[in-house]
């Protein structure tokens, strides 16, 4: 048989992913990472409602999860004092960008985006074949008048920015984002990305109404709530938008137990906050690590913190590389001028411990 009858579109694309894992990687070096600091997960876990509600749902997994997620969204939209109509759950914020971006997105369509932001964006739209327009970060933050500007000049149909931003964990005020949305061209919409909000000063989260026909807001529990692996993500937006991800999204693919989980997170604050310590005491301890080898931590609002290794991105990723033959698994941002850093996910104690022995060889190393 011949190959299958591939789209032009399929064609053209390169065959790869954003991200290269830490188990591929693991298999590759032949030996378990002694500390998994790449990722941005949480190690501190999830709450142990979730586990337990989890756990109770894994005796009828046998079922469909529901397919409109209600008292999921229900449970949402209490939370946030805003209608049901207003949420959409989702596979992870990366679910809900591929449907979002399967919505507004054809052949041809201009999308903005900073150079060297979140990946996955990027890879949706290009599975789309939209055409990506960048602009560069200012001070190691993203740019929104330059992103807004650059939407206006291209007739762009989306907008994505992240705040709290991955990879540097730089962040605006939510007043500050507010205001320059007023230079947003019309039919433009902003994906704003909240995924690390809670990590995030008081003020961070954009303070506009859930009907708001400008933005869609994107929120996960796989950072704070400690569920990456079972992928619940969810987006505020206006009703009309919210409706229209029924056209295009997988119905049952939010599963019962993924479904139990976020609900018994959600209803557990005192373990949100408990996790919201550790994230900072961690961020402490990561950036003191830096400072003892010379290194510059940027300050960070999310549950990472991205450490300037002083030169461009050739050393960086040397001290990468120094790092991942050591066991310690860590990432870096993929542009210029922000490769020059390496980014490090909060962890343990004991993880800290490692990473604190394995970065002055990595660094000796790199150094030649």
């Amino acid at each position: 048989m011949s190959d299958p009858r591939y789209t032009p579109l399929a064609l053209s694309l390169p065959a790869t992913v954003p991200f290269v894992g830490p188990e591929t990687q693991e298999r590759r070096r032949g030996a378990p990472f002694i500390a998994r600091l790449g990722a941005n997960e949480s190690v501190f876990g999830p709450s142990p409602r979730a586990v337990a509600a989890m756990q109770a749902a894994a005796r009828e997994v046998w079922m469909y999860g529901d397919p409109e997620n209600h008292e999921l969204r229900s449970a949402l939209a209490a939370h946030h004092g805003v209608a049901p109509g207003n949420i959409v759950v989702g596979e992870g914020i990366d679910g809900l960008l591929g449907y979002l971006v399967r919505l507004l997105v054809g052949p041809g369509d201009a999308v903005v985006t900073s150079d060297g932001a979140y990946p996955t964006f990027n890879y949706h739209v290009a599975g789309f074949g939209g055409v990506l327009h960048k602009v560069p970060y200012l001070d190691d933050r993203e740019n929104p008048e330059a992103l807004f500007a650059k939407a206006a000049e291209t007739g762009a149909k989306l907008v994505y920015l992240a705040n709290p931003d991955n990879p540097m964990g730089s962040w605006h005020r939510g007043a500050d984002l507010l205001a320059a949305m007023d230079a947003l061209p019309e039919s433009c919409l902003l994906v704003l990305d909240e995924a690390y909000v809670e990590c995030a000063p008081e003020g961070t989260a954009t303070p506009t109404a859930a009907d708001d026909p400008r933005l869609i807001r994107m929120r996960t529990f796989s950072k704070v709530h400690g569920m990456a692996g079972a992928r619940v993500g969810y987006g505020l937006g206006a009703p009309g938008l919210i409706r229209a991800f029924d056209k295009v999204r997988n119905h049952f693919g939010m599963g019962r137990i993924a479904q139990d989980g976020a609900l018994a997170a959600l209803a557990d604050p005192g373990w949100l906050a408990h996790v919201k310590g550790e994230i900072v005491a961690a961020r402490e301890r990561i950036s003191a690590i830096a400072r003892e080898n010379g290194l510059t931590p940027l300050p960070s609002a999310t549950n990472f913190v991205a450490i300037d290794c002083g030169e461009g991105g050739d050393l960086a990723r040397a001290v990468l590389a120094g790092l991942v033959a050591q066991g310690i698994f860590v990432r870096m941002p993929f542009a210029a001028p922000q490769d020059r850093c390496i980014r490090v996910s909060c962890g343990t104690p004991a993880d800290l411990d490692a990473f604190a022995a394995a970065l002055p060889v990595a660094l000796n190393r790199a150094r030649g």
